[in-house]
């Protein structure tokens, strides 16, 4: 599966921009701020119908404007694909596979799989539990249709007992009976989303292990632990024990909502004791194994997209890297880099094609292919 061609209307900074793209590895290079970044989500959204960056679409309306439209050309199993999102400032967005209307958005989800790397990706590592569920959700809604269905599900369900509690608290009264209805409701697709996600860190665990010793080349250890309330007890005795709490709080406390994952080093908390550099390590082979693993399952690599992500890290580990995503389950690959130098030298030692893009100020000002010989 790979993009063959990008149209961006309105978007970010882009009047209108048309793009060819390599199957390979394709590198878009400029200072910051002219962008680059914003190429990669338009992919992003294509891919996921939203902004990688959880920004509201009226956000991604070129400045003066009121509406985007983002058409990809893809082909998958062989077949051509195209995609066509329209937005339009306060009005339902349209989404279009093939010249048809999707009325359900979220069908397509995991149509055309996508795991973005950004520098602000070690927020998975030092911030709250919410961003690694985020993680975690976006693995899995892509390679399982019926989880993302049950979470979307379960998601509403916990909405509504919220706000009964809340409205129990302003009325003030407290009707059990009435509670029982929505605990019931949330017992199927909480446990659905509780054994896919023990299965998927089971298997993921060992692609990361390989991944950072990759990645680093160093004799540390890093481990990725899944905590949920429900590895403890039944969802609904939970629901019981937890009742007078959600009462007082007027929100529901426990269940897969506050599920997290715990990263290590050596045994020891990551985001306390891990340096700059391993951290950032980390991250690369925590987003490469979610790509290795997605691969796997949709029997297709997802298309990757790596955002500036040699800013920190030293040149042995930026070629550690590369040598990693040349070889196969990687298919098509984004890059993007502030200097015209040092990524093209190291991608030019490598036995792959690719092509050089030139971005300046909301445009691609050249482009350039450069084929290795077989």
């Amino acid at each position: 599966m790979h993009l063959h061609k990008l149209i961006l209307t309105q978007f970010k900074n882009y009047a209108y921009q048309e793009l060819e793209c390599s199957p390979g590895i394709n590198c878009f290079i400029g200072k910051n701020g002219m962008g680059k970044t914003n190429l990669l989500d338009a992919i992003y959204y294509l891919c996921l119908s939203k902004s990688h960056f959880n920004l509201p679409d009226k956000l991604l309306v070129q400045h003066q404007n009121d509406f985007f439209r983002l058409d990809g050309r893809f082909f998958r199993e062989e077949k051509a694909e195209k995609i066509v999102f329209k937005v339009w400032n306060g009005k339902k967005r349209e989404l279009e596979r093939n010249d048809i209307s999707c009325p359900r958005i979220a069908d397509h989800v995991g149509l055309l799989p996508v795991v973005m790397i950004a520098p602000d990706d070690t927020q998975i590592a030092t911030e709250g539990s919410e961003v690694r569920r985020r993680f975690l959700d976006n693995c899995l809604a892509q390679m399982d249709g019926e989880y993302l269905k049950q979470l979307l599900v379960y998601n509403k369900i916990i909405s509504q007992r919220n706000a009964l509690l809340k409205q129990f608290a302003e009325q003030g009264n407290f009707n059990t009976s009435l509670l029982d209805i929505y605990n019931q409701q949330l017992q199927q697709p909480a446990r659905l989303i509780f054994e896919k996600r023990q299965a998927f860190v089971a298997a993921f665990l060992p692609i990361l292990h390989q991944n950072y010793q990759l990645i680093s080349q160093s004799a540390e250890t890093v481990d990725c632990l899944y905590v949920s309330d429900l590895e403890q007890a039944d969802f609904q005795a939970l629901l019981q024990q937890n009742q007078e709490k959600d009462r007082i709080l007027q929100r529901t406390t426990k269940g897969i909502h506050k599920d997290d994952l715990e990263f290590q080093i050596n045994g020891f908390p990551l985001k306390k004791f891990a340096s700059q550099g391993q951290l950032k390590s980390f991250i690369l082979a925590l987003k490469l194994a979610q790509h290795q693993i997605m691969a796997l399952e949709k029997n297709r690599p997802p298309i990757l997209l790596l955002d500036d992500i040699f800013d920190k890290l030293d040149e042995s580990r930026v070629e550690n890297l590369l040598r990693l995503l040349t070889k196969p389950p990687f298919g098509q690959i984004f890059i993007t880099d502030t200097g015209r130098e040092k990524l093209i030298q190291i991608l030019e030692q490598l036995p792959v094609s690719f092509s050089k893009f030139i971005v300046e100020k909301g445009q691609i000002a050249h482009q350039e292919k450069f084929t290795q010989p077989t």
